[in-house]
C-alpha cells in the first residue's frame, strides 16, 4: 500500500490539440430532457469545490435572427452579433439550443464577474460547414479593448470542450469572437467561468503521480493540484528516481519546482526529498511568493546527501495569498528528487464545527487509476462532484468516489433530463445512452447518488452522467441500496461526514426479466454484485489525519438481485471481503497500520 496523500481538484486534465491554449473539460455533456423512470437514484482534503461565476446553457431565451442584439438569460445580458440561438438539427448543442455563429461574430458578456479562474464551454461546427477558428478574449474594462486569451480550431461536428486558464483578478468579462472561416458557422453551447482558484483549504497535496515530462526543457505542467512549472526538472519514473509511488520530480543544477497559483493562510509546508541514483551531494532552498511569483524570499535550506527520502517540513505562518518552490541551488548536474508535496492551510486547529466540501478521493485511490487512455479498463476521471474509474471494456464505471457531508446537501430539484453520455471519454469509446437500459429490466443505478448532490442544480445534473450508472436489479436499486443512501444521507444531517467509494463487482445479475450478464446488445456489462464502503467521522478538517482505529467504517456487498425487503445492515461485511473480492486497495491514504484495524470489522451499529 502507498500511505500519501491524493489531491483531486477542479482540473479534468483533457486535451484537446485544436486549441493552442490548453483545454480541459470540466463540464458534464446533458442530452435530452425526458424524465427516466426507473432509477433511483477531494492526504488532506481541499475545503473548497469549483464554484461557478457563470454557468450559461443558453436554454431560456430565444433570437432567431443574426442581426446583432442583446438578449437577456435571467438576470445575465449577452451580445450575440452575427450570431443567434440555434434549435435546428444540424445545431450541435447539449439540449434544445446552442448559440450559432458566423463570420466574424461575437458571443459577449455585457456584464463582469469578478476574479475569473478558468472559462470552459463546448464547440462544434454547424451542419456540414468547413471549418474555422474563433479567440477566446477578456476585457477589464467594460469591453472598451479585449486581451486574446487562447484560440481554437473548429475541425468537428462533435462538441468538443474548450478550457481557457484565466485567472484574472477583479472585474473582467469575456467573448467568443470567431475569426476564420467566413460562413461556416460554429455552435457554442454550455458556457462556464469557475472563480479564481486562491484556495481557501486545509491541505493542498501533490504526489504528481497524474504528472508526465520527460524533458529537462522548462515549462508548466497542468497536473492533479494545479498548475505547476518545472525549470530544468522533470517527472522522474526510473528505478533511480526516489519516490513514494511511480513518479516523482527530478530536479538539475539550479533548477526549480514551483507553484503557478497561490493557497491562502499557508501555516506548514512538507515534502520528501533524496538524492537521485548515485549522483553526488547537493542542496536547495525553500522559498515563498507573495506577489505572484515576481520575488521570492527563502524560508530555509535542506542538504541532499541520503538516497533515502527525508521529509522537510517549513513552519511559513503566511497570511493571505502566497505561493512556494523548491530552488537547487548547489551540486550542479547532481540530481535531487522531491516528492508529495504538501501544504496546510488556515486554522491549526484539527476541528471544525462547520461541513464543507472535500475531496473526493482523500481516502486513496483504489485502483491507482490514471488519466491515460491505455488504461481503458481503469481510466480515471475526475468531476467536481465525484471521481471514476471507468471501464470501458464493460461501459461502466469499476468504482465511484465522492465526499458526503451537509455542505452538499440542499433543496434543488432532482435533474429532470435523461441520463446523458460522457463527453470526457476518450474518442472512440463506446458512448452509453440513456435508452440502452430501457426495457432490460435493469434500474440506471447511481453510483453517487443524485440526492447526495442537490445542493446545487449542476452537482445534481452531474450524476446522471451515464459513467456514473451501472444495471442494477430494481428491488436491489430501489430497496436495501437506497436505504443505505438515505442512512448516509441521515448521518450528514447529523453533523457527521462521509467518504464514499462505491463498486461494482463480477458479471451476471438478475432483472425484472431474468438472469442476464450484459444489456444493450453486449455493450454493458451487468455486475454481479455492487459493494460500498463508507467511512463516517464527525464534521472537522485534516480529515485523513483524524482515520484512526475507532473510526467507524461502514461496508456492503450487495447481490445484483431482487433483495425483497431485506434491511442493508444485513449485507456488511468487511473491507478486507470486498478487497479479496476486487483485489483493490479501497484506503490506501490511511496508514497500514490503521488500515489492518478499521478494514477487519463489520458493522453492527448505528450512529443515529
Amino acid at each position: 500500500m502507498k500511505t500519501k496523500y491524493l489531491f483531486i481538484v477542479i482540473l479534468s486534465l483533457l486535451y484537446f490539440s485544436s486549441c493552442t491554449k490548453d483545454n480541459y473539460n470540466l463540464m458534464e455533456n446533458p442530452e435530452n430532457l425526458n424524465q427516466a423512470n426507473d432509477n433511483y437514484y477531494n492526504p488532506t482534503q481541499l475545503k473548497s469545490t469549483t464554484v461557478f461565476l457563470v454557468s450559461q446553457d443558453f436554454e431560456s431565451a430565444s433570437k432567431t435572427s443574426y442581426a446583432a442584439a442583446n438578449v437577456a438569460f435571467g438576470s445575465e445580458s449577452w451580445l450575440l452579433n452575427d450570431a443567434l440561438l440555434g434549435t435546428t438539427t444540424s445545431d450541435r448543442k447539449n439540449n434544445l439550443k446552442s448559440v450559432r455563429i458566423r463570420y466574424v461574430g461575437t458571443l459577449e458578456m455585457n456584464y463582469d464577474v469578478q476574479n475569473a479562474g478558468n472559462v470552459s464551454f463546448y464547440y462544434a461546427k454547424y451542419g456540414t460547414d468547413g471549418n474555422s477558428a474563433f479567440d477566446v478574449q477578456y476585457s477589464t474594462n467594460g469591453g472598451s479593448s479585449w486581451t486574446t486569451l487562447g484560440s481554437c480550431s473548429v475541425t468537428s461536428t462533435t462538441l468538443q470542450t474548450a478550457e481557457f486558464e484565466a485567472n484574472v483578478s477583479g472585474n473582467v468579462r469575456f467573448r467568443i469572437l470567431k475569426t476564420s472561416g467566413g460562413s461556416a458557422r460554429i455552435n457554442i453551447d454550455d458556457f462556464q467561468i469557475s472563480e479564481m482558484q486562491i484556495a481557501s483549504v486545509e491541505s493542498l497535496s501533490e504526489n504528481f503521480e497524474s504528472a508526465n515530462k520527460t524533458s529537462y526543457t522548462a515549462a508548466s505542467i497542468t497536473i492533479n493540484s494545479n498548475s505547476w512549472y518545472l525549470g530544468d526538472a522533470l517527472v522522474g519514473t526510473t528505478t533511480s528516481d526516489r519516490k513514494n509511488g511511480t513518479k516523482s520530480v527530478r530536479i538539475r543544477n539550479v533548477g526549480s519546482l514551483a507553484m503557478n497559483f497561490d493557497v491562502a493562510d499557508a501555516t506548514n509546508v512538507t515534502f520528501y526529498y533524496a538524492k537521485y541514483g548515485t549522483d553526488g551531494n547537493s542542496a536547495f532552498n525553500f522559498q515563498y511568493s507573495t506577489n505572484g511569483g515576481s520575488s521570492w524570499t527563502t524560508v530555509g535550506s535542506c542538504s541532499v546527501t541520503s538516497t533515502s527520502l527525508t521529509q522537510a517540513s517549513f513552519d511559513v505562518n503566511i497570511s493571505g495569498n502566497a505561493r512556494f518552490r523548491v530552488l537547487k541551488t548547489s551540486g550542479g548536474s547532481a540530481r535531487i528528487n522531491i516528492d508529495d508535496f504538501v501544504i496546510n492551510s488556515g486554522s491549526s486547529s484539527s476541528n471544525t464545527t462547520e461541513p464543507t466540501r472535500d475531496d473526493n478521493l482523500a481516502m486513496g485511490n483504489p485502483s491507482n487509476a490514471l488519466f491515460n487512455v491505455a488504461y481503458y479498463t481503469n481510466y480515471l476521471m475526475t468531476k467536481d462532484q465525484f471521481t471514476i474509474s471507468y471501464n470501458s471494456q464493460k461501459s461502466c464505471a469499476n468504482w465511484v468516489s465522492w465526499h458526503l457531508s451537509s455542505a452538499w446537501l440542499g433543496d434543488a430539484p432532482r435533474f429532470s433530463g435523461d441520463f446523458y453520455k460522457d463527453a470526457t471519454l476518450p474518442s472512440g469509446w463506446y458512448q452509453v445512452l440513456d435508452g440502452d437500459y430501457t426495457n432490460t429490466g435493469f434500474d440506471r443505478g447511481h453510483m453517487c447518488p443524485s440526492a447526495d448532490r442537490n445542493g446545487d442544480y449542476y452537482d445534481n445534473k452531474a450524476t446522471f452522467v451515464t459513467t456514473n450508472i451501472v444495471p442494477q436489479a430494481p428491488y436491489n436499486n430501489q430497496r436495501a441500496w437506497k436505504e443505505l443512501e438515505d442512512y448516509c444521507r441521515d448521518l450528514a444531517e447529523a453533523g457527521y461526514e462521509m467518504y464514499i467509494i462505491s463498486g461494482t463487482y463480477g458479471t451476471g445479475g438478475t432483472g425484472t426479466y431474468g438472469y442476464a450478464t450484459t444489456i444493450d446488445g453486449g455493450n454493458i456489462n451487468v455486475p454481479n454484485a455492487v459493494w460500498k464502503v463508507i467511512v463516517v467521522l464527525p464534521v472537522g478538517s485534516n480529515d485523513v489525519s483524524r482515520v484512526n482505529t475507532s473510526t467507524t467504517v461502514i461496508s456492503v456487498y450487495m447481490p445484483n438481485q431482487d433483495l425483497g425487503s431485506t434491511p442493508w445492515t444485513s449485507f456488511c461485511q468487511s473491507v478486507d471481503y470486498i478487497e479479496n473480492k476486487t483485489g483493490y486497495d479501497l484506503l490506501s491514504n490511511i496508514p497500514v497500520s490503521t488500515q489492518s484495524t478499521i478494514e477487519s470489522r463489520v458493522f453492527n451499529g448505528s450512529l443515529l
